[in-house]
């Protein structure tokens, strides 16, 4: 007994969990004003930059050797674009999921709301300050933007007992998401950049959050990054 060592317990995911790994879109197309972005249900909806292209090119890179089952996808353009790397690594058809769009930005839509940020208009501070979406004219709900998204997760959950799927999304997403399995301030994760890969795994009981913007496979010169298993 006196010689028995005891190893520090490394993480596995419980029995049933699904592994959801979140991907946010490659940088999308710049805006110019003057030229709103083509609306899809209301949201703008610009293509991936030509960056954005890249990025998406090292996250199916990163991620082809992973044992994911599905990948799921929003209705705007840029996350099946980013998707579509690892989709033809995979093998896999990626599935739309509507309520995976982006947060509604109301009268801020189709590229206005980046112009607001860069003037810093007063709503613009009001929303960072007090972390509140619908501080922008006619935006989404902190509440209904985490209802819709959390429903769609708990169906991905259900769908992939004892699996990994990337769920490949938006900026407002991720943190809505996270900020709900960690039960923090609605933009404790706020800024995940372009091309960033999100780990969570999911159980009935809990949410666990893994990693956060691991953006190391962007980086040419950066050691490969671990395996999410």
């Amino acid at each position: 007994m006196a010689d028995e060592e005891i190893r520090q317990i490394k993480f596995a995911p419980p029995p049933g969990a699904t592994q959801v790994v979140l991907v946010r879109h490659g940088e999308s197309a710049p805006h110019r004003p003057g030229q709103l972005f083509d609306l899809v249900d209301g949201h703008g909806d610009p293509p991936l930059s030509e960056l954005g292209h890249w990025q998406a090119d090292r996250v199916g890179e990163r991620l082809k050797d992973e044992d994911i089952s599905a990948i799921y996808v929003s209705t705007l353009t840029r996350t099946h674009q980013t998707a579509a790397p690892l989709a033809t690594h995979r093998g896999i058809e990626p599935v739309v999921e509507p309520d995976l769009r982006e947060v509604f930005l109301g009268e801020w839509e189709g590229g206005l709301y980046r112009e607001k940020a860069a003037e810093g208009h007063p709503a613009f501070r009001t929303m960072q300050l007090e972390e509140r979406w619908d501080a922008i004219p006619g935006g989404e709900s902190n509440d209904q933007l985490t209802s819709r998204t959390v429903a769609v997760l708990e169906r991905i959950h259900a769908t992939h007992p004892d699996e990994m799927v990337a769920v490949v999304v938006h900026g407002g997403v991720i943190g809505a998401l996270l900020a709900h399995a960690a039960r923090s301030r609605p933009f404790a994760f706020a800024g995940a950049d372009n091309g960033s890969i999100h780990h969570l795994v999911m159980t009935e009981e809990r949410w666990i959050v893994r990693r956060y913007n691991d953006t190391g496979h962007l980086n040419s010169m950066s050691a490969v990054p671990a395996p999410l298993t």
